[in-house]
């Protein structure tokens, strides 16, 4: 434990010039580590496992192995942006794995959220896998662990789903981050050039829209789930609020109520809107969303998105509810 300890000395980082600093220390020690090895890097789109690709992008360039596996439950937009940002912007060595239908297959039926979570990330290790062993001459596994994970959870992070890799492949760790807090993190992702949007994304849980879509995931309804949280974050990016509110989002139960559309009754699902502020994430406030917004949040996701004719927002503060639903 001594070796993940963040050194006494060690400055915070808050300005672009200590991020400069510390981007051409770590450039320098990863080229150290790996030579002219490869390094493989699970790279989900987060802002811990984007950063860290833009830093081994920096440090050795076609040599790191990004794999983005689509699970198919990730918001809107967000494989695209990774394919767009890495691939295309970047020149990152990406490998795009389309898991979509594998991973619903596994999931369906499954209404327990407990063993949805199970599933995903045993699948993910799975896949990750396989694309490790297509590659050759790969020494390194490299991951987003920062300080927080260290304090809370060991050395390993167990929620990039990387930890439960077979012991044969037997690689080493490279964690340019591990001395970093989540807002020094942001700071070295705004000065390797990613988008600020991707850097200050919002927490997005590790099963992603599988716990979003309660109970037994439908295809159906994860699409409503992902069409209706797009809108609820375009309208509070319009709006001013995507700084302003810790996390927002959307949830749809396994459940229908009566509805009219084109004055014939619907059975259709109601959304859920959740969107609260907090300090450490143990205790939250909800948000007082202005009306008039919500009114018109309503009009949209009623009319756009397919098979939902309510829309509900969630009022509990944690305790007693958690931030997520699942």
């Amino acid at each position: 434990m001594e070796n993940n300890k963040r050194p006494e000395t060690m400055q915070r980082i808050t300005t672009p010039e200590l991020a400069e600093a510390f981007i051409a220390e770590q450039v320098e020690a990863i080229q150290k580590q790996v030579g002219d090895k490869k390094v493989l890097l699970a790279l989900s789109g987060g802002v811990d496992s984007s950063v860290v690709a833009a830093l081994l992008i920096r440090a050795i360039g076609k040599n790191l192995v990004a794999v983005h596996v689509n699970h198919g439950l990730l918001r809107k937009g967000e494989p695209e942006q990774v394919i767009e940002v890495f691939r295309n912007q970047m020149n990152a060595n990406l490998i795009y794995v389309d898991a979509v239908d594998r991973f619903l297959d596994k999931l369906a039926g499954v209404s327990s959220p407990e063993q949805k979570r199970k599933i995903i990330g045993a699948e993910f290790i799975r896949v990750f896998e396989e694309e490790a062993r297509k590659q050759d001459n790969i020494h390194f596994l490299a991951q987003g662990t920062i300080y927080p994970d260290i304090l809370e959870s060991g050395p390993v992070k167990a929620h990039h789903n990387v930890g439960g890799l077979p012991e044969d492949l037997d690689f080493e760790l490279v964690e340019p981050l591990k001395f970093l807090f989540k807002d020094e993190v942001r700071v070295v992702g705004v000065a390797l050039g990613l988008p600020f949007g991707m850097v200050y994304r919002q927490p997005f849980p590790g099963p992603g829209l599988g716990v979003r879509c309660l109970g037994a995931i439908t295809r159906d309804r994860l699409e409503a789930v992902r069409e209706s949280d797009a809108i609820l974050r375009e309208e509070f990016l319009k709006n001013d609020l995507q700084n302003k509110v810790w996390q927002y989002f959307t949830v749809i139960p396994d459940l229908k109520s009566v509805g009219v559309r084109n004055n014939v009754r619907c059975e259709e699902w109601p959304v859920i809107i959740r969107a609260v502020n907090t300090r450490d994430a143990m205790t939250a406030t909800v948000e007082n969303i202005p009306f008039d917004l919500m009114q018109h949040i309503v009009r949209r996701i009623i009319t756009e998105v397919k098979g939902v004719n309510r829309v509900l927002y969630d009022f509990t503060p944690k305790p007693t509810g958690t931030i997520e639903w699942e």
